[in-house]
């Protein structure tokens, strides 16, 4: 079998690597002399792409490597925020031993389970929860993990499995957003009868 080429421009290489998922192409790209933590035109890293496209064996390597899961992009992304987004707990099962600092903030100032909760990945939540990040939180909109996933989701059975993972971590259901409503009176208001019943409604 013939070597992979070495690239002309290990940086650009890894990047791309790291976005399509070839963990090959890292591999060589690295050894080629590319920076670990460089950065595309968004400010985006290698670990960043790669977790964004839920690239696991990839990010792995790069992790192995010393990738660092708390450089911010120009959108206020970082490989450890993203995983929030997706809902990867594979993502995050390589990320959490490298211990990704979980009280950095995206741009609307949420930690990581509040965009989760808001799509309803349940099992990211239980997962991020058991490692200890701050259940409620309160971003820059006045919401918590609880609010978001009830003011955002529909009431359906993936809100539902949220809600009950969020309670079972210690959420409180008592926080208020900044007009003083409630988790509960807003899934009232939005008629999601079984939140409102998990709820104590």
């Amino acid at each position: 079998m013939l070597a992979a080429p070495t690239p002309t421009d290990p940086d650009a290489a890894l990047l791309d690597a790291a976005g399509r998922g070839d963990a090959d192409a890292v591999t060589v790209a690295l050894r080629a002399g590319a920076h670990l933590d460089t950065r595309d035109a968004a400010g985006r890293t290698p670990l960043l792409l790669a977790s964004a496209g839920d690239h696991v064996a990839a990010a792995r390597v790069l992790v192995a490597l010393g990738a660092d899961p708390d450089v911010y992009d120009g959108r206020r992304d970082t490989p450890w925020l993203v995983t929030g987004v997706t809902g990867s707990v594979a993502m995050a099962d390589v990320l959490l031993p490298v211990h990704p600092d979980l009280s950095l903030t995206n741009r609307f100032g949420g930690v990581s389970i509040i965009p989760a909760s808001e799509r309803g990945h349940a099992a990211y939540v239980r997962r991020v929860a058991a490692a200890g990040i701050d259940v409620n939180h309160v971003n820059d909109l006045g919401w918590t993990a609880l609010l978001e996933a009830v003011i955002l989701g529909d009431g359906g059975p993936a809100h539902q499995d949220v809600v009950a993972a969020l309670l079972g971590a210690g959420a409180d259901p008592r926080i208020a957003d900044r007009d003083g409503v409630t988790a509960l009176e807003h899934a009232r208001r939005r008629g999601q009868a079984a939140v409102v019943a998990q709820l104590g409604g």
